[in-house]
């Protein structure tokens, strides 16, 4: 295996050819590809390739699956340092943890917490993350530098609120040229795609609203928000402004193709049809739905609409595998067993969701998400030589089931090989963990946090307000 890394290596063309290749149609055996200045140049026939390329000396993986890396529809890349505080707590915990956490971090623990969770993501199987955006003040630099030096692709969001839930609140005018700024610094940048967001839809104006939707469009890239997540934003929303979130937003013009609603697990009817009219897209994010206790987005009847979504982690778990198998187990749980359907989609649907769909609700379909000639040299190699995939009868369904972090032997974003075996090639990865172990500790003692949930630790078998 020492000698396969070294090949996989190189910043030279490379010429693969693995045991299966997860095309758009499926697993198919028998195939190659080539990689040529970070992108698919080829992909075709073992036979073909290794005939038209005879100056490239193939690397053979015939207990390997190529396949592409997962795609994390919604996430927060500076909210790792708190991890498993969050554990137990009742719902809006972006209130009481995430908002006074992100915003009394400095650069430097910006930078930290973005490059863990870089890592975390890498680790996981993803190669591309949406990041809703920073709440610290001032230092989105700092995430884009460490996702960059990770080599995590990243769609960065610039939070463009104008009545709170961040650490800084500009002006409204001041916001949209910040706004336009970020479009422009990130617009060329290899890794780094540019976003823009609203926290909830009640953290910003009417008029911001539909000013960065409108942008967004303009620019062709993704409007990010989160919705729909809680009963009582709900019910705060229809008091405010007499109507569910997505329903103002509808009704302010902000829905539409670039926009990408976290959650959406509280929808009614109306709503869904509001969604599938105006193809507006949805991060589906189930291990959140399971650890936070609101609701399950209804993905099955998304898809029977035709509705867009992909999945997401909304930073809980880092790992794609068992990120499908969570998205089907609940589908299952809330909608199969009760009406007798036992496919709920089938494997085809959750992987689509967790790579080529995912990237479609991102915005980058033209960029990664499959195995495809000209696009980006974001995959996985698996290891099928294991006793879960032995016998193997139907592969789609087994990496659903099945899969797990700890049998990707590589990850490679952008033509260039980034994990091995869990951790990178070209950096100290257990030099960033000791620094951060190190500080972690009175960076969240410093933050104004308020915790509802006792610490298991000091409440060991007593159970919930015993």
């Amino acid at each position: 295996m020492t000698a396969i890394r070294q090949k996989l290596s190189t910043t030279d063309d490379l010429l693969l050819r693995p045991g299966y290749i997860l095309l758009p149609e499926g697993p198919r055996a028998g195939m190659a590809v080539v990689i040529r200045a970070g992108k698919f140049h080829r992909v075709d026939t073992a036979q073909a390739i290794t005939r038209d390329y005879p100056e490239l000396a193939p690397t053979d993986l015939p207990g390997h699956l190529l396949m592409p890396g997962f795609v994390d529809t919604h996430t927060h890349l500076t909210q790792s340092l708190g991890k498993a505080l969050v554990f137990g707590e009742p719902s809006e915990i972006f209130r009481r943890i995430w908002v006074p956490l992100e915003g009394s971090l400095d650069e430097r623990m910006v930078y930290l917490s973005a490059k863990l969770a870089a890592l975390e993501c890498l680790r996981g199987g993803f190669t591309t993350a949406v990041d809703a955006g920073t709440r610290s003040q001032g230092h989105i630099g700092a995430l884009v530098r460490a996702a960059r030096e990770v080599g995590l692709r990243s769609v960065v969001g610039f939070i463009c609120n104008d009545l709170g839930g961040a650490a800084h609140i500009p002006e409204p005018d001041v916001i949209l040229q910040q706004a336009e700024e970020h479009l422009s610094t990130f617009g060329s940048d290899p890794l780094i795609h540019p976003s823009l967001a609203i926290s909830i839809p009640e953290a910003a104006s009417d008029a911001m609203l539909k000013a960065v939707s409108d942008t967004a469009a303009a620019a062709g890239v993704v409007f990010q928000t989160h919705v729909n997540e809680h009963l009582v934003a709900v019910e705060r929303s229809l008091v405010a402004r007499g109507r569910r979130p997505i329903e103002h937003l509808d009704h302010l013009g902000a829905l539409g193709p670039q926009v990408l609603l976290a959650h959406s697990t509280l929808v009614t009817p109306h709503e869904l049809n509001l969604l599938r009219k105006t193809d507006t897209a949805v991060a589906y994010n189930p291990v959140a739905s399971l650890w936070k206790g609101n609701a399950v987005a209804p993905a099955l009847h998304m898809a029977a609409l035709g509705i867009r979504f992909g999945l997401g982690t909304d930073g809980t778990r880092a790992d794609g595998f068992r990120l499908m198998d969570a998205a089907e187990g609940l589908q299952r749980a809330g909608i199969g067993l009760a009406t007798g359907d036992s496919s709920c989609g089938g494997g085809s649907l959750w992987l689509d969701r967790a790579t080529s769909g995912a990237a479609n609700v991102a915005g980058l379909s033209a960029v990664t998400g499959s195995i495809a000639e000209g696009l980006a040299a974001d995959f996985l190699l698996v290891d099928l030589d294991r006793p879960e995939f032995t016998p193997s009868h139907d592969l789609m369904w087994e990496l659903v089931r099945y899969g797990n972090r700890d049998q990707i032997d590589a990850v490679f974003t952008g033509g260039r090989l980034r994990l091995w075996q869990g951790w990178p090639i070209d950096w100290d990865a257990r030099a960033l963990l000791a620094e951060i172990r190190g500080d972690a500790a009175a960076v969240i003692a410093a933050a104004p946090i308020q915790r509802i949930h006792p610490l298991s630790e000091t409440h060991r078998g007593l159970g919930h307000y015993q």
